[in-house]
């Protein structure tokens, strides 16, 4: 009886935790965009080429501990071998063979899906400058003269370039279904680019940990028609409000799920300019620590 209660204790356990991936997420493998496409495809053929490893490393154990087990008296029995040259080629040869093989994709795949790297596609790029904040996403479109705050819209089939940086602490940009993620990072710019291959709506987060509105940083990527994203553009010139670096300034601070907000015109240059804030401070830090170092040095003598 206590045989059959384990054999079916077991069995809860298997069947808990194969439910227990119910709450996997396969939105890597879901992708809608070239770049996804690319980076998806990546990761299988990397992943099938070390199963060609890993898938006999595991049988071979389950068939040598069958054939050599104790009640096996029919196993041969070599207490004095210690080598086989063709055993020794198969478990160098094969791994150096396939790391030799991973080495080219890798380098390959590298420059071709390299973020900075224009995508290979005709028709001119929607430009996007990305601010991350404690702990929301502010989206400027340089050229219609608007920003948005955890909103972001582009056509579909048409490349969107990212500038992304910082106003504080360190985030990652990502939108998992269309490929990429980039760190964002105070007093820097880094760039991404990317196109969505078909209309919906993709969810944006912070792939990087932020503190405590980490969980909430999130926002909304609509991909539409280019008739809709001109209504779209139209809808946020409605709004009354405006950015400037002072309005940013209150938008910046922190704060927790926040809602979506449009601004209907935008200060020149603001993007910039919120990099440039931290290049005068970087000079602030370096002059005070001379001035320390200074006076130390003046102390002890």
């Amino acid at each position: 009886m206590r045989d059959i209660c384990r054999t079916y204790f077991r069995y809860a356990l298997t069947a808990l935790a194969l439910a227990s991936l119910n709450g996997c997420s396969w939105v890597l493998f879901n992708t809608k965009g070239s770049v996804g496409l690319a980076e998806r495809d990546l990761i299988v053929t990397c992943i099938g080429l070390m199963l060609f490893v890993v898938i006999p490393a595991i049988g071979l154990t389950f068939i040598f501990a069958w054939k050599y087990r104790a009640g096996n008296l029919q196993a041969k029995y070599t207490p004095d071998w210690a080598h086989s040259t063709g055993i020794e080629i198969v478990v160098w040869g094969v791994p150096l063979i396939i790391i030799a093989i991973l080495a080219g994709i890798v380098l390959r795949s590298t420059h071709k899906l390299d973020p900075y790297r224009p995508l290979d596609m005709g028709g001119e790029p929607i430009r996007v400058e990305v601010i991350a904040t404690d702990w929301k996403w502010v989206f400027i479109y340089p050229d219609f003269g608007i920003a948005t705050v955890n909103e972001l819209a582009f056509p579909e089939n048409r490349q969107v370039a990212f500038s992304i940086t910082s106003n504080s602490t360190m985030n990652t940009f990502f939108i998992p279904q269309l490929g990429g993620q980039v760190y964002a990072m105070a007093g820097m710019r880094t760039k991404l680019h990317l196109v969505a291959n078909e209309k919906g709506d993709y969810r944006g987060i912070s792939g990087n940990f932020s503190g405590p509105g980490f969980s909430d940083m999130h926002f909304t990527a609509h991909a539409t028609s280019e008739e809709d994203f001109q209504r779209w553009i139209t809808q946020v010139r409605t709004s009354p409000i405006a950015l400037d670096y002072n309005a940013f300034l209150k938008v910046a601070k922190p704060s927790q799920a926040n809602s979506v907000v449009h601004f209907s015109r935008v200060e020149p240059g603001l993007f910039k300019r919120v990099i440039d804030q931290f290049v005068d401070s970087g000079k602030q830090s370096l002059t005070h620590a001379a001035l320390d170092i200074g006076a130390t040095t003046a102390n002890k003598e």
